[in-house]
């Protein structure tokens, strides 16, 4: 299999952008958001699309949506251009839907394929968002984390981009200690970290190790 430097190819495209270009950034929590909006502001007009219904329960959907919106009304106060975050309607029905087409989802555990198809039910609602509404680009923060297959998210992106006609900012948001970074931010930004992915069964997954 080949090696793709995705930072390399994301830093050499956006090197001479001016902040003119609109993207769409599937954003999975505000603490991962920290790091790579700090990269892509002064590149971008960014919009936020917080965009999860694999978490679990409904009450941490909502506290990691508060902290997403907290954090990008403070990062507002020192910007020039705002950023805004959407955020479209919780419903759990679409991740399940999506999960439930992998074999033996229930059990398989985390960074298996049940993880790739919630990446992929994710990526391609943002993508059909910013096709609808005249974005030139989306993208996702997901690969800031080293928990998260970048391979995988960036193999999504570029077929979606095909399919549905946007381009897809290609990252490895983890490169240039890009989960160090974020860390650090949510402690000056005084940001909830939680401690398990968000779905229900790496909820459980979490569970267990703590017993």
């Amino acid at each position: 299999m080949i090696n793709i430097n995705y930072n390399l190819e994301m830093e050499n495209l956006i090197k001479d952008f001016k902040g003119d270009k609109k993207l769409l950034l599937h954003c999975c929590c505000g603490p991962c958001s920290t790091a790579v909006i700090t990269r892509l502001k002064n590149f971008f007009n960014v919009t936020v699309y917080y965009y999860n219904p694999c978490i679990h329960p409904q009450e941490e959907f909502e506290k990691r949506r508060d902290e997403q919106i907290k954090f990008i009304n403070e990062l507002n106060k020192t910007e020039k251009r705002h950023i805004k975050v959407i955020v479209p309607t919780y419903n759990t029905k679409t991740y399940f839907d999506a999960v439930s087409k992998v074999e033996n989802y229930e059990t398989l555990p985390e960074g298996k394929e049940r993880c790739y198809a919630c990446y992929e039910e994710r990526l391609k609602q943002t993508a059909i968002f910013a096709k609808e509404n005249g974005y030139e680009f989306f993208g996702t923060t997901l690969s800031v984390s080293p928990y998260k297959h970048s391979n995988w998210l960036n193999e999504i992106g570029l077929r979606l981009e095909k399919e549905i006609g946007v381009k897809f900012l290609v990252a490895d948001f983890k490169k240039k200690d890009g989960y160090k970074l974020s860390q650090e931010l949510s402690k000056k930004y005084n940001l909830y970290r939680q401690n398990y992915c968000g779905c229900v069964y790496s909820l459980k997954n979490s569970n267990c190790k703590n017993e």
